[in-house]
C-alpha cells in the first residue's frame, strides 16, 4: 500500500492526554492508515522534525452561522488549527426563518454578536426556510473545515410566535408544541443540539431584548423534551443570572431562581449540557457558584459542564473598532462617519481636542441603539475603568499588571485618563488597539483563569469565532492556550498533552463524535503539524474583506506547518490552501 500523505519524525500527541511518542503517520483516503514505521511510499511527505503532531482542534463555541453561507475559507478559525467547529451558540442563528423575518434575524445577530448588518444582508443567500433546508444549503458549499450547527432558541421562537416573540409574551401550549416540533425536526436532520441565551447584555441592533430572554421554564422544558429517544445532541447555555437587575424583596440576588430554570431545562433535555463560565467584576464570586451548582448536578448523574476561556473575555477599542472611549463625545459624533485619516487629522487639532475633552458624553444605549448599556457604564466611569485599559503590543501581552494600564500611565503623566485615552487612540495613525479585559481579570492576573482551565468539569470554549468582529479576535484561543499556558507563562503552566486533549478529545467526546479528536488508526485524518517552539500570535489588525466592505479583526499567527482535514491539506506554513474538504457534520 502507498499513502496519500506521510507525516514523519514528529512528536505525536494522540489526544488522550498521555505522553507523546515520536513516530510517523500514514494517511490514505482521508483516514489514518498507519502510525509507526510507515515504510510505504507516499504522494506527499511532510517532515515534522522539531514539531508536534496533534489531532485537529474542535472549537465548541463559534458564530459562523452567516459567514458559512458565503465564505469557503472559514477564517480565522482555520488559521489556528481548528478542523471542526460548532456554531449556533447563544440561542441565535438564521434558521428556521420566514421570508418576512430575514431582517429581524439580521438585526438580532448584528446586535448580539457584532457582525455588520450590511455584510449579513449582502452575504446571506437565504435559500432556506426550515432548519433542514438551512443545513442542506450550507452543506452544498465547499469549505476548508468541517462544521456542526445547533438550532437556536431565538429564531425558533420568532418562527413560532411572530411579533409576539419579541413582545415579552409567554409562549402558550400551541407555541411550545410548534417549537418542540421544529427542534425535533432539526435534530432528526443531524443538528448537533439546541442553544439558549438568557443574558441582559445581549440586545438586538435596535436595543431590544432578545426574543427568548424571558422564556419560562415551561417553555424551555417543553422544547427540551424534543430530545426524548434521541441518541445524540447537546444543550448549550449562556446566562448572566440577571446580574444587572434588582435583588429580590428578601435581599437575595436572582441566581438561585434563575439557575433553577436552567437546571429544569437541562434535566428535561437529558443530554450533555454546557454553560459559559467567566469571572465578572460586579459579581466576582458568581463563577464559583456556577461551578458548585454544576458539581452538584454531576453528583446526581446530570452531565453538565462549563465552557471556559484561556484568557480574559475582553474587547479591543480604537478608532477602527466598534467601541472606543471617545465615541460618546458630541464633537466626535459629528465626525464619526468620516474616513479614518480625516478623523485623525481633525482629532490632532489642539482646539478640537480641548473642546472634545471638555464635553459631557451622551447616552449611547437605549431604544433604537445596538450599543449595550455596559458601554455607557464604562464611559461614565472612565477614570476608574481606564485602570483596566492596556496597549496590547505588537507581540500581544494579555496578562499585564495594573501598573501597566493606561489609567496608571495617566496618573504618572499627570493627565486625566480621558486625555491619555484620547492620545492613545491617535497612535499608529489611529490604528492603535486598546485592550479592555472585561471579564476574567478582576485581580489583574489569570490565577482564576487557571483554576477554571484545570477544573475537571471544564471544556475549552467561548472563542466566538466569526462574531464580535469589530471588537475581539478570540478565534486565536487554541494558539494562545498552546503558546502561553503551555510554554510562556512563568507560573501555573498547563501540561501540553492535557492542553491538546482539551482542544481535541474532550470536545469530540462531549459532542459524541467518534471519528475524530484522536490520532488512531481508522480515524479521520484531521491533523495539525505545529512548530510549538515558534508558535506566535501577532497583534490583531482590521481588514475590510466582508461582504459590502464590512471590516473585521484578524490576528496573524505563525507556527502551523500544516493542517489536514480528512487528509487534505488546508493550511501550509500558516497560509490557507485551495483545498476545500470541509463539510457539514450531521449528528446521529
Amino acid at each position: 500500500m502507498s499513502f496519500d500523505v506521510k507525516i514523519t519524525g514528529g512528536l505525536v500527541y494522540d489526544g488522550d492526554g498521555g505522553m507523546p511518542v515520536r513516530t510517523n503517520i500514514g494517511i490514505k483516503d482521508g483516514r489514518i492508515a498507519e502510525i509507526g514505521d510507515c515504510d510505504a511510499s507516499a504522494d506527499q511527505t511532510i517532515a515534522a522534525d522539531g514539531a508536534i503532531v496533534t489531532p485537529g482542534f474542535i472549537d465548541l463555541h463559534t458564530h459562523y452561522d452567516g459567514q458559512v453561507s458565503w465564505d469557503e475559507e472559514m477564517r480565522p478559525s482555520v488559521n489556528h488549527g481548528v478542523t471542526t467547529l460548532l456554531m449556533g451558540n447563544c440561542g441565535v442563528g438564521f434558521a428556521p426563518v420566514k421570508p418576512q423575518d430575514h431582517d429581524r434575524l439580521v438585526r438580532l445577530m448584528e446586535g448580539v454578536e457584532d457582525i455588520p448588518g450590511t455584510a449579513l444582508h449582502e452575504g446571506l443567500t437565504w435559500n432556506w426556510e426550515s432548519f433542514p433546508d438551512y443545513m442542506n444549503a450550507i452543506d452544498a458549499m465547499d469549505h476548508t473545515i468541517d462544521f456542526g450547527v445547533m438550532i437556536g432558541h431565538d429564531p425558533v421562537r420568532v418562527y413560532a410566535m411572530g411579533e409576539r416573540a419579541s413582545a415579552f409574551e409567554q409562549a402558550n401550549d400551541d407555541d411550545i408544541k410548534k417549537m418542540h416540533d421544529m427542534v425535533r425536526e432539526a435534530m432528526e436532520a443531524g443538528a448537533a443540539g439546541f442553544s439558549i441565551g438568557r443574558t441582559d447584555v445581549h440586545r438586538t441592533a435596535d436595543g431590544e431584548w432578545t426574543p427568548s430572554a424571558e422564556a419560562s421554564a415551561k417553555e424551555l422544558t417543553g422544547i427540551a423534551s424534543a430530545f426524548d429517544g434521541l441518541d445524540h445532541g447537546v444543550l448549550q447555555i449562556v446566562n448572566d443570572f440577571n446580574l444587572e437587575r434588582p435583588n429580590n424583596e428578601d435581599g437575595s440576588d436572582q441566581f438561585d431562581d434563575e439557575f433553577k430554570i436552567v437546571e429544569d431545562f437541562v434535566r428535561a433535555g437529558n443530554k450533555p449540557a454546557s454553560i459559559s463560565l467567566m469571572q465578572r467584576d460586579m459579581a466576582p464570586d458568581q463563577w464559583t457558584r456556577i461551578l458548585n451548582a454544576t458539581e452538584r448536578l454531576n453528583k446526581d448523574g446530570v452531565d453538565f459542564r462549563v465552557q471556559v476561556a484561556p484568557r480574559a473575555i475582553g474587547v479591543f477599542q480604537g478608532l477602527q473598532c466598534t467601541f472606543h472611549p471617545i465615541m460618546a463625545q458630541p464633537s466626535y459624533i459629528e465626525i464619526k462617519d468620516k474616513p479614518l485619516e480625516e478623523r485623525v487629522a481633525i482629532m490632532r487639532d489642539p482646539a478640537f481636542k480641548k473642546k472634545c475633552l471638555a464635553e459631557k458624553p451622551v447616552t449611547l444605549a437605549g431604544e433604537g441603539s445596538s450599543v449595550p448599556p455596559i458601554a455607557d457604564t464604562m464611559i461614565a466611569a472612565i477614570e476608574l475603568v481606564a485602570n483596566k485599559f492596556f496597549r496590547l503590543g505588537e507581540t500581544p501581552n494579555y496578562e499585564q499588571p495594573a501598573e501597566q494600564s493606561l489609567g496608571a500611565e495617566a496618573q504618572r503623566n499627570g493627565v486625566t485618563a480621558m486625555e491619555k485615552l484620547y492620545d492613545t487612540c491617535l497612535e499608529l495613525d489611529g490604528r492603535q488597539l486598546i485592550y479592555f479585559p472585561i471579564y476574567n481579570y478582576t485581580e489583574f492576573n489569570y490565577d482564576n483563569v487557571h483554576k477554571m482551565l484545570t477544573h475537571p468539569n471544564a471544556m475549552l470554549g467561548l472563542s466566538d469565532g466569526g462574531a464580535h468582529v469589530g471588537t475581539i479576535c478570540d478565534a486565536s484561543f487554541p494558539t494562545y492556550l498552546l503558546s502561553y499556558w503551555c510554554r510562556d507563562r512563568q507560573d501555573g503552566k498547563i501540561d501540553l498533552a492535557r492542553a491538546v486533549q482539551m482542544l481535541t478529545a474532550d470536545g469530540a467526546d462531549y459532542l459524541g463524535l467518534k471519528d475524530r479528536g484522536r490520532l488512531k488508526v481508522g480515524m479521520r485524518a484531521d491533523i495539525n503539524v505545529i512548530d510549538h517552539d515558534k508558535l506566535t500570535l501577532g497583534a490583531p489588525r482590521m481588514v475590510q474583506d466582508l461582504p459590502a466592505g464590512g471590516q473585521r479583526l484578524l490576528q496573524p499567527v505563525s507556527g502551523y506547518r500544516a493542517t489536514f482535514v480528512a487528509g487534505a491539506q488546508v493550511v501550509a506554513n500558516d497560509e490557507v490552501t485551495n483545498a476545500r474538504p470541509g463539510r457539514l457534520v450531521r449528528f446521529g
